[in-house]
């Protein structure tokens, strides 16, 4: 840029910083709505309340034989899932379509178990 160009920037910042634009109240509405000390306090609330109820849920949940329930509902999901697969497993020889069993089960377990860690691991990274 030369010099001119120059000239005629700075003309246009000077005439910019003399003008005055007028607000019609507008940054008194603005401060009007910011939250107050009364918003922070009843948030505070809402995190203790919701602390409270996951103590709570946690707490019934031992008390109540939860561990059991959770324990045969995963016990049956991986029998179900282990009588599918032996059932595949089987029955695939004799399909029309060629299918390594091998192959399935090897994609299984990627999905059953490496998938999960990985989920688990970038959870437990981002919290």
């Amino acid at each position: 840029m030369d010099d001119r160009d120059n000239v005629m920037i700075e003309s246009f910042f000077k005439q910019a910083a003399r003008q005055q634009i007028e607000d019609n109240g507008f940054t008194e509405r603005v401060m009007k709505r910011l939250p107050d000390r009364r918003a922070e306090r009843v948030h505070r609330l809402s995190r203790l309340w919701t602390l409270f109820c996951i103590i709570l849920g946690v707490g019934l949940f031992f008390a109540f034989g939860g561990t059991m329930v959770l324990k045969s509902a995963v016990m049956s999901i991986f029998h179900i899932l282990m009588t599918a697969l032996e059932v595949f497993l089987a029955t695939a020889p004799t399909t029309e379509i060629s299918v390594n069993p091998w192959v399935l089960l090897s994609l299984m377990v990627f999905v059953l178990v490496y998938l999960p860690y990985q989920t688990a691991r970038r959870l437990s990274s981002v919290l």
